[in-house]
């Protein structure tokens, strides 16, 4: 999922961490081990990420969260813009 949002320029980068969850899921509680991947992707592409992330996640409910960022170093944000606005179709 994280190379196939990068490669349609969905996202500019996916950061992938193992991490250890505990959740309530179909009246139990669960245990897993599990991987965040944090996108870094333009505001504008939100819509197309949610829906790529949902076509390409295993899970029923995946998590996807958008974290607006005030502020960011302007060359790196002009980056991620730049690289993860899919080019307009023709």
């Amino acid at each position: 999922m994280a190379r196939a949002l990068v490669e349609q320029r969905l996202a500019a980068c996916a950061q992938i961490s193992a991490i250890d969850s505990y959740y309530a899921w179909e009246d139990a509680i669960r245990h897993d081990a599990e991987f965040r991947v944090l996108f870094k992707v333009a505001a504008s592409a939100y819509d197309e990420v949610e829906l790529a992330i949902r076509a390409l996640h295993s899970y029923e409910l995946p998590a996807i969260h958008a974290i607006p960022v005030k502020r960011a170093y302007a060359p790196y944000a002009a980056w991620v813009i730049a690289n993860s606005t899919p080019p307009a179709d023709p």
